[in-house]
């Protein structure tokens, strides 16, 4: 039985992950943006414990934590949060830049800063959830490609500094998957949002816990999964 915290349960891919986890008796950490939220996940998830932290104010996270029970050690850490807003770069003002740069960069660097410890005390493993957008920028895609690929960035180089410490670091890169980000992506694109056409996000739920269930002598540094079809 492990111990992981997630971020991004309250939906999607999130949700999938950690109804496996708890569904096999692990011990989850949820977080929250805020109180109302952790009570909706503590009520879906019986038995799981909530950390509140916005992650849309990447600044204010190492307070918010110094303020609450934290997990002594921890064999996973997941980022599976993440926003989205499509526009042209001729076009997006700098709130819309700094909103996804906060949610997908800056905030997963701060959290995995503030429980490398208890990740090092357990050697566990670090997986973020990126995108096909992390590997390439298509048009209208620029500001959440760009925090994509920093994401990407972030990742490997936390693998060379952390291997020493004997934790792995985990890049999954999903295309397009039925989840409500992706209804959301449809509408701005102006498109008809079919989920049949899409990744399930119990798949992908399970190309995470492929990774997290490698034995400890190898790691998976980079995994992507796409739509057939």
């Amino acid at each position: 039985m492990g111990t992981h915290l997630i971020t991004g349960a309250g939906s999607g891919i999130g949700t999938a992950v950690a109804e496996r986890l708890a569904g096999r008796g692990d011990d989850l950490w949820l977080l929250a943006r805020d109180a109302g939220r952790a009570k909706e996940l503590e009520r879906r998830f019986p038995g799981a414990r909530t950390v509140v932290g916005d992650l849309a104010d990447p600044e204010k996270l190492s307070w918010a934590l110094s303020h609450q029970t934290l997990p002594d050690r921890l064999d996973s850490l997941l980022h599976i949060a993440g926003v989205v807003d499509l526009g042209e770069i001729g076009e997006l003002t700098p709130k819309a830049w700094n909103r996804q740069l906060a949610a997908n960069l800056v905030s997963p660097a701060e959290l995995t800063r503030l429980l490398l410890p208890q990740l090092r005390l357990a050697k566990g493993h670090v997986l973020f959830l990126n995108s096909g957008a992390g590997l390439r920028a298509n048009a209208q895609w620029g500001a959440y490609a760009a925090s994509k690929h920093g994401l990407k960035a972030l990742a490997d180089a936390l693998r060379w500094e952390e291997s020493g410490n004997g934790v792995r670091v985990t890049t999954v890169y999903p295309g397009r998957t039925a989840t409500p980000m992706q209804v959301k992506v449809h509408q701005q694109e102006g498109k008809e949002y079919d989920p049949d056409r899409w990744i399930a996000p119990e798949t992908v739920a399970t190309t995470v816990l492929t990774a997290l269930d490698l034995p400890h002598d190898a790691e998976i540094t980079d995994l992507s999964v796409r739509p057939r079809g």
